[in-house]
């Protein structure tokens, strides 16, 4: 009697918890969220959708210093949002889909590494600095330029400084999802050695210079590739992550080990 009654009161063995299968940080998610309730603008009557356009939109000409103030909607302090602001508007549902695929892995190892502050400002900047890019070789262009391609392209860049080592999101021993986006990063001059990141970069590099050349624009059909606002936001992620990450670098011999390495040579 007492046995069973034992048996019936013992606690049920205890089931190892699963990570979901798309385990967003909060960051990312309400970012996408953001750009996703932005392009609700196409909702709107066409010309008050050209008018946000016009106002919000990365345009070479508007920096001309031959025009008046007045010529572009906004003035001068649209000169400086839309260095920003452009990121935020998509042509399509297929070019947001583009960028949120690549920013599924690498924006949520990044945005779980910055916290919320510093991701938004890296977002920021990486953006201003492919439309720097663009403005530098597409001066007095009209057509306007949209996407969160640059940023994207800077949290991919950004990641490769730490994606590679043993414990991260690509090595071959991962840990859990945090884990994986804190583990020590690589310097830059370590990072341009490790064969993985060059093998990552001349791929990302090549891939872009094809589709500039060809004229190919992932999820924006009818539309150029500003492939050059890719490559700025690409290097200025590379080179700005360390000002951005909040933890301590490994120097010099104790940089973090990659003992995958070895095996691929």
């Amino acid at each position: 009697m007492d046995s069973s009654s034992s048996d019936l009161t013992q606690d049920p063995p205890l089931q190892q918890a699963r990570e979901p299968i798309l385990n967003l940080p909060g960051a990312l998610t309400a970012y996408i969220l953001l750009i996703a309730v932005i392009h609700l603008r196409v909702l709107l009557p066409d010309e008050w959708n050209a008018g946000i356009i016009d106002l919000f939109a990365f345009v070479p000409k508007r920096y001309d210093q031959t025009l008046m103030d007045g010529a572009f909607p906004g003035g001068t302090p649209a000169k400086i949002w839309t260095f920003f602001s452009y990121s935020l508007l998509h042509a399509n549902l297929a070019h947001i889909g583009f960028n949120v695929l690549w920013l599924l892995p690498f924006g949520s190892a990044l945005a779980r590494r910055f916290g919320a502050l510093r991701f938004y400002l890296f977002l920021t900047v990486t953006a201003a600095a492919g439309a720097l890019a663009h403005l530098l070789t597409h001066e007095h262009a009209l057509a306007p330029m949209i996407g969160a391609s640059a940023s994207v392209s800077g949290t991919m860049a950004a990641a490769m400084r730490f994606a590679f080592v043993s414990g991260s999101f690509l090595s071959f021993t991962r840990g859990d999802a945090d884990a994986a986006a804190r583990v020590p990063a690589l310097s830059l001059s370590r990072a341009l050695r490790n064969p993985r990141v060059l093998g990552f970069l001349a791929v990302w590099f090549g891939v872009n210079i094809v589709f500039g050349i060809g004229g190919i624009t992932p999820g924006a059909e009818g539309a150029d590739v500003a492939w050059q606002a890719h490559i700025g936001g690409f290097i200025a992620g590379l080179i700005l992550f360390a000002l951005f990450d909040p933890i301590p670098h490994a120097r010099g011999d104790a940089a973090p080990a990659l003992p995958s390495d070895a095996a691929d040579h």
